[in-house]
Formats: C-alpha cells, structure tokens, sequence
C-alpha cells in the first residue's frame, strides 16, 4: 500500500512539473507578428543566456538622439552555442543589427532570426526563420 501511494504522489508531481513547463512557454504567433518584421541597430546593455528562451536587450538610437531599450528573445542558450554564438560575441557595449519580428502588443520585444556582428559576421538565432519562407 505504502508503494502504491509514494508512486501515485511521484506521478502526480511529474505530472505537476510537465504541465507547468508546457504552459510556460507560448508560440511564435502567440506573442509576435510576422506582418511585423523590424531591423535593428543598437548597443547590448546585457545577454541573457538562459531557456527556453534568451534575451539579448540593446539600446537602440531614436532620431531625436534618446535611446529606447529592446528586448530580443532568441532560442534557448544551448541552441545558440550549437550554431556558433559565444558569450564574448554579445558583451555590454557591443554593436549589432538584428532582424525580427515585433511583439504583437507593440512594446520594444521582437522575436529576432538572427544578428550581424561589427565585424560582419552574421549569427542565426532559429526562432522565426522558419516562418518567414
């Protein structure tokens, strides 16, 4: 009898956990529009390297010369090692243009594809890529 409760109450919080992560994280359209597609130039204030989503924040100048601040989501931290990104290619005061896609709500967060570094480099994220073609 014993067994048979520790197991229930161990399935119940997996169970717990797996809904809970599921519904953490949204879809692509959920949250950005692809009608929205923006460019981007601007210094990184900070890299968020985490999942299942970093972020990638830039202080980007407006006309009159203030600068609004952009927070980029990207795919997960071990994605973006897969395809080459470095913690040293993204450190504060670094200058990179970005495509995306604007959120939905019209905040300054976009869904970005990818980077150009100073150097010309160019750095895929694998967000919405996909959805663009």
């Amino acid at each position: 009898m014993k067994h048979k409760t520790l197991l229930t109450i161990a399935s119940l919080l997996f169970t717990q956990l797996f809904v809970s992560s599921a519904l953490a994280h949204h879809s692509f359209s959920a949250e950005f529009d692809i009608d929205k597609p923006i460019s981007l130039s601007g210094k990184v204030t900070r890299m968020q390297w985490s999942n299942p989503h970093g972020w990638i924040y830039i202080d980007v100048e407006n006309e009159d010369g203030s600068l609004t601040n952009w927070a980029l989501e990207t795919s997960a931290a071990n994605n973006l090692i897969r395809r080459g990104w470095k913690r040293t290619h993204l450190v504060a005061g670094t200058v990179i243009q970005v495509q995306g896609f604007q959120a939905r709500n019209g905040s300054n967060t976009a869904n970005i594809r990818g980077i150009v570094l100073e150097d010309g480099s160019r750095l895929f994220s694998g967000n919405a890529d996909e959805l663009s073609k």
